[in-house]
Formats: structure tokens, C-alpha cells, sequence
């Protein structure tokens, strides 16, 4: 008979453990066999920097609201935030994935160059601001100047865009099933073929959405116009 018994995991209370000291021991556990590979982290507190620089396959649970950078520069590791976060979550993503239950500030998955990040709430403005190859699902909606400068990767919003939306953008694709308030320079709205609508589908089952239709999102992208030299204009430089 096989006796099933929950994966061992470590809980971490950060209003007894200096988060220099949770960080640190991360760190390390990448490092070392048998370390736990599933961690809980209670009473955060709104500080800034949770699980940053994660570099192993972990599981990380932040119990609580977290501040500025959490999960930033992330590799590997799924880490969930059950909470609200604040300015630049999962900044330079580059693998892995960060799951956010509540709401985030601005710059969410800023830079980020791989894997995926899911808000289950709204995500502020400059989401995805120069995003080159992390997927963003955003269930609610996102603030002014989301994908600015976004070179590469996904962004879909399940709700609405804010003001100037993928304004000097290069070559991301961004979904939105809600209002527009405004496009930015050199993005317009493109044609939404079959092969996008199933992109679409597969983005929000890897996030775990499955109340919104995959048909209802239009779908956005650079015009490629002002990033490009053209040598008929260069007596206008």
C-alpha cells in the first residue's frame, strides 16, 4: 500500500524572520538537495523585495500583502501572492511564473523577458512597460501606458485599457476583450484571426480563466512606422 504524504515545506513568518534572512536562505536552498521546495511566507507585511532572484524550481506562498519588486528577476520558481502588491512585481521575469490574487500597482512585469504573470484583480498603469518575452493575464483591467515600449511577448487584459496602450510599441502582441481608452504612437488595432483566438484561449488556461470568452478580445500591435528609417526623409534630420 503507498502511503501519500503532503511535500515538505517550510514556513517562514516574517515578523520574527528578518526578510534579508528569507531571501537568503532561498537563495541557498537552490543550492542544497533536499531542501524544501515548497515555502510559506506569513505576515509580510507590505515590505518590499519578497522572493526576489529565485533561481530553482520552489513553490513560494506570500500570505499577505506585499510592497515594491516582489518576485522580481524570478527564474524557475512559481511563486503566489495572496494579497495586493505594490510597484514593479515580477520585474525582469525571466521564467517560472507569479500568480497575484488581489491587485497590482504600476509597472507590473516590467522588463520581463520570459515565463508568466497572472493578476487576478486590476494591474495600475506602465503594465508590461518594455515587456521582451513575458506573458501578462490580466483579469481585470490596466491603468494608462500599459506595454510601453513593449519589444516582445504577451499582454491580455481581460477588462479594460487605460489611455495611450502600447504606445512605441515594437513587436508584442496585446489582447483586450474590454474598452480602449486611447492608442499610443505607432500602435493600432490589428485582424483577429483563428490562430489568435486560439492564442488567446491557450494564454487564459495557462492563467486559470475560464469565465471569459476567447472570441471577445480584439487584438493590437505596432504599426512598425516609427521605428523604422526611411531614407526618403533623411534630408529631415
Amino acid at each position: 500500500m503507498t502511503i501519500e504524504t503532503e511535500p515538505a515545506f517550510e514556513v517562514v513568518d516574517l515578523e520574527q524572520t528578518p526578510l534579508r534572512e528569507l531571501n537568503a536562505r532561498l537563495h541557498a536552498a537552490a543550492e542544497e538537495p533536499g531542501s524544501p521546495r515548497h515555502w510559506r511566507v506569513s505576515n509580510p507585511g507590505g515590505r518590499h523585495a519578497i522572493a526576489v532572484g529565485l533561481n530553482a524550481p520552489f513553490e513560494v506562498d506570500v500570505e499577505g500583502h506585499v510592497g515594491y519588486y516582489c518576485a522580481g528577476m524570478n527564474q524557475h520558481a512559481v511563486v503566489r501572492v495572496h494579497g495586493n502588491c505594490g510597484v514593479g512585481v515580477a520585474e525582469n521575469i525571466m521564467s517560472g511564473s507569479v500568480i497575484v490574487e488581489g491587485t497590482a500597482s504600476q509597472s507590473a512585469g516590467a522588463t520581463g523577458r520570459g515565463g508568466l504573470l497572472v493578476i487576478r484583480g486590476d494591474a495600475s498603469s506602465r503594465c508590461g512597460i518594455s515587456m521582451k518575452g513575458v506573458d501578462i493575464v490580466v483579469r481585470g483591467s490596466v491603468g494608462h501606458m500599459s506595454a510601453f515600449m513593449a519589444q516582445k511577448g504577451r499582454l491580455l487584459v481581460c477588462g479594460d485599457a487605460g489611455d495611450a496602450l502600447g504606445d512605441s510599441i515594437y513587436e508584442a502582441r496585446l489582447y483586450v476583450s474590454g474598452a480602449v481608452a486611447g492608442l499610443g504612437a505607432d500602435c493600432f488595432e490589428r485582424e483577429m484571426r483563428d490562430e489568435h483566438v486560439a492564442e488567446v484561449s491557450q494564454l487564459l488556461g495557462r492563467a486559470g480563466v475560464d469565465d471569459v470568452d476567447p472570441a471577445g478580445f480584439r487584438r493590437y500591435g505596432s504599426a512598425r512606422e516609427l521605428y523604422n528609417f526611411r531614407v526618403d526623409d533623411a534630408g529631415e534630420f
